[in-house]
């Protein structure tokens, strides 16, 4: 449960890789050394193609998540994946099988995946239609909207009040 939460906020973390800065789009796992750290922070080996392959991955899931992509586009990231179990003292312990450059993406798919199931609609992008991040809803009544309330949830609502405030 613990590496599936941690998988699920490596996840949130990769969708979050393409923020909008002072009004510019950035991309910042083009930066091959900010990629490389992103990498081991989050258990991967930081090498080239892992990079190329997380850079994939994450476009097709933000893809997905925005309803602009089916989920099939996700399948490719899942091929040769399996799960090995193995017994020890404490139980049964399953341990992800995938080739090296690909663990991050089927680690991000999988994640994607038991987020859909436990909670359908979930992990949404932000509201605001200037911001490119994403969240994943963990109240209770599942009505958040925004990346941060006290950034674009903040803005969202002073607009609307501003407009509402001319109208009158």
């Amino acid at each position: 449960m613990a590496s599936a939460r941690l998988d699920e906020e490596m996840l949130l973390d990769l969708l979050n890789t393409t923020p909008v800065v002072d009004g510019v789009p950035q991309d910042r796992l083009d930066d091959p050394e900010w990629a490389r750290s992103w990498s081991r922070e989050h258990g991967g080996a930081g090498s080239a193609a892992e990079s190329r392959v997380t850079r994939q991955v994450r476009d097709a899931l933000q893809a997905v998540v925005r309803g602009e992509r089916a989920p099939g586009a996700l399948a490719t990231y899942l091929e040769g994946v399996s799960y090995v179990p193995s017994l020890s003292d404490e139980g049964l312990d399953w341990t992800l099988d995938v080739p090296p450059a690909h663990e991050v993406a089927a680690r991000a798919v999988l994640a994607w995946s038991g987020l859909e199931k436990t909670g359908p609609g979930r992990l949404r992008p932000c509201a605001n239609t200037e911001c490119r991040l994403f969240l994943i809803d963990r109240s209770k009544v599942g009505n958040a909207r925004w990346c941060s309330m006290a950034v674009c949830g903040n803005r969202m609502k002073a607009r609307r009040h501003y407009q509402r405030a001319r109208e009158v």
